[in-house]
């Protein structure tokens, strides 16, 4: 007899066939339509509405060798968030943009490479994880957005606070993964009205990891105005990962696995490049709940007569950004 409610819901879902998985013969686009649609319902994407972004430059100064401009931004009515755009100190040519989502830190400061709080120090050498710093060498414009419920939105010097913002994004109909997308959109909104002359969005690149890479990987589906897309250590299946395993609360979409594994919304996101990233010991994404996860993948971009699009990067340890084998493959498809 079995007492345990967690054994009875991984019970149900390993019974689940997601509804709304590609078959192969439907017309492509009215699917992706379909797709687009639910995503955007259990997300709670209608919830939000444009406002007048009040922009604001706070700072323009250096940091570590490069430009550092800090800006603040109402992304809704009444909420504003923190960004840090990092730019060659002697930049020459309009640069590509690569937005940068830190997962589960202290804040996006970890991003910049900049340590702040004790440990610091460690969790950006210890990873990969001075995404902008990394995306400069790479020859982008980088711009570190702080998520809610991380950093100077939300979070503490012990860590990101998300379990009551999503219970009360809930509670209102919406998400908080929905919410970081928004800002991801409206801050590209900001980019393009204030800085075109320094940056394009030709060539553009979403990345993070972890909580970051969860991020990206949703805003790959419903923001389509990047070239690329680079999640890291969050593409998985819901089984293996978020329903087998302990997570924060804020990587839970109610309802979704009815609809969708996580492979499945790839339908949304193709032909756009794709790299996905993971580390062969992760232990709470499953090398082998990604390796599933790739596999629909594959097929949907095949489907969309793009599989050179998409690729699969495997790092030789952890969970956390490989950034030399993420980059160098990253680089070979947008050549393409």
């Amino acid at each position: 007899m079995n007492t345990i409610p967690q054994k009875h819901h991984i019970e149900l879902a390993e019974k689940i066939v997601p509804k709304l998985r590609y078959d192969g013969k439907t017309d492509f686009e009215a699917f992706r339509n379909i797709c687009t649609e639910r995503l955007r319902d259990l997300l709670g994407m209608d919830e939000f509405e444009k406002c007048d972004p009040i922009f604001e430059i706070t700072k323009d100064g250096e940091l570590n060798g490069n430009r550092h401009i800090h800006f603040t931004l109402q992304t809704e009515e009444g909420y504003f968030t923190h960004c840090d755009l990092l730019l060659p100190k002697e930049q020459k040519e309009i640069l590509p943009l690569c937005v940068c989502l830190q997962g589960h830190s202290k804040g996006s400061h970890i991003s910049l490479g900049m340590p702040i709080y004790p440990g610091d120090e460690e969790t950006i050498k210890g990873g990969d994880r001075d995404f902008a710093v990394r995306a400069v060498k790479e020859g982008f414009a980088a711009l570190a957005i702080e998520q809610r419920g991380f950093g100077k939105c939300g979070g503490t010097e012990h860590g990101p606070q998300c379990d009551v913002p999503q219970k009360t994004a809930l509670m209102l109909g919406r998400t908080l993964i929905g919410e970081r997308i928004w800002d991801v959109s409206r801050v590209l909104d900001a980019i393009e009205d204030h800085f075109s002359d320094i940056i394009t969005l030709d060539g553009s690149v979403l990345t993070g990891n972890s909580g970051g890479g969860t991020v990206t990987y949703y805003a790959a589906c419903l923001e389509h105005r990047f070239d690329a897309y680079m999640p890291s250590c969050a593409v998985c299946t819901y089984l293996d990962s978020i329903i087998k395993l302990y997570h924060c609360s804020c990587n839970y979409i109610p309802g979704i696995a009815k609809y969708f594994d996580m492979g499945d919304l790839a339908i949304m996101i193709a032909p756009k490049k794709l790299v996905v990233i993971c580390g062969k010991d992760d232990d709470i994404f499953p090398i082998d709940g990604v390796k599933k996860t790739f596999e629909i993948i594959k097929n949907i971009y095949t489907a969309a007569n793009a599989p050179e699009n998409c690729a699969l990067v495997i790092g030789d340890g952890g969970h956390r950004f490989y950034a030399d084998d993420g980059w160098k493959t990253m680089k070979e498809l947008l050549k393409k």
